[in-house]
């Protein structure tokens, strides 16, 4: 129940976020129809609304303020995740929403070379299939989805400098959820610790680049100048505190690559959600991503209850036959 609520809860929250993103950066504001250049300032108002809820709900639970962790380790969560969000914004300028919604499929396979690089994780052959097949079929159902051929594929839209955009992405968010999960196995750290110090010190490098691009004042003067603006931005800021505070809590619990799996499938539930809803039609190719993803899920669920009886029922055995082993050392 709890990774249920955690995966609605991110789902909600990201689609709010999705939204409010692309109408900043892809539609124009006023009657002069000037566009929002400024994307590394939406990370600066996403992470001050996010420190200033992180620090006024620790004050309330009398929460220890003091960092766990050694600063530049907050800081190499913090960097990482201005780059991928940077990365993200800027590629939208180059290519559509759907066409990012369908990189953001491979999520799993980023995450799952972090995991080995940092953490030393040993991933066998069924999880690279699995994690394949999930890709393939979250990959599969966006391509051939109604309209999906046209504009969102199609001519300059899909330029090489997006595609750099979004493999820059993938990369920086994969390292990013990862080095999350080390830092919150290596340490005794709470989510809103976390939150608050990355958040910080993503404050500081915002504001630096802020500074030494002299974007900051620009784009006051811009939100200024077209109220609506304004609103947006304090919308996606809402909806990106809320869903940091969801997403740290799921890969505290869960891990990286589970937090990966709900990314990867929360663009093909919310497109099969709205095609059952609209009464849109599936075609047969989008069907078979759904069954390829839902399989490749219910799979992973089921060899991993296996794995974890095979070894409750090893753990037993073990523990009889050392003790047969001390008795017969005794005797």
């Amino acid at each position: 129940m709890e990774l249920a609520a955690c995966v609605v809860c991110i789902m909600a929250t990201l689609l709010v976020y999705g939204v409010m993103q692309e109408r900043i950066i892809r539609v124009p504001y006023g009657s002069s129809g000037e566009f929002f250049q400024y994307s590394l300032f939406l990370v600066f108002c996403n992470r001050i609304l996010t420190c200033a809820f992180a620090i006024t709900v620790m004050l309330v639970l009398k929460k220890d303020l003091s960092p766990v962790a050694p600063i530049y380790k907050y800081g190499g969560v913090s960097l990482s995740n201005i780059l991928a969000t940077t990365c993200q914004y800027e590629a939208l300028k180059y290519v559509s929403f759907p066409v990012q919604t369908l990189g953001k499929s491979a999520k799993m396979i980023p995450v799952m070379i972090w995991g080995t690089l940092i953490m030393q994780k040993r991933y066998g052959l069924r999880d690279y299939l699995l994690a394949l097949c999930i890709t393939a079929g979250a990959a599969v159902f966006l391509l051939y989805g109604e309209g999906a051929q046209t504009k969102s594929l199609s001519g300059g839209e899909n330029s090489i400098w997006g595609l750099a955009l979004m493999a820059g992405y993938l990369g920086f968010d994969g390292f990013t959820s990862t080095f999350q999960d080390k830092l919150f196995k290596g340490y005794s750290m709470e989510v809103f610790n976390q939150i608050l110090y990355v958040t910080l010190c993503s404050c500081a490098l915002s504001t630096f680049g802020l500074l030494t691009q002299g974007n900051l004042f620009p784009a006051l003067s811009f939100i200024s100048r077209h109220r609506d603006c304004f609103f947006h931005v304090f919308l996606l800021s809402l909806a990106a505190t809320a869903s940091q505070f969801f997403i740290n809590h799921t890969i505290k619990t869960f891990g990286a690559l589970t937090f990966a799996i709900i990314m990867t499938t929360r663009q093909l539930v919310s497109i099969l959600l709205s095609c059952l809803w609209f009464a849109h039609p599936l075609s047969w190719k989008q069907w078979l991503g759904t069954l390829l993803v839902f399989g490749s899920l219910y799979y992973k669920s089921y060899a991993g209850a296996t794995d974890r009886t095979k070894q409750a029922v090893k753990e037993p055995e073990s523990v009889e036959l050392q003790g047969k082993t001390d008795t017969a050392q005794q005797v």
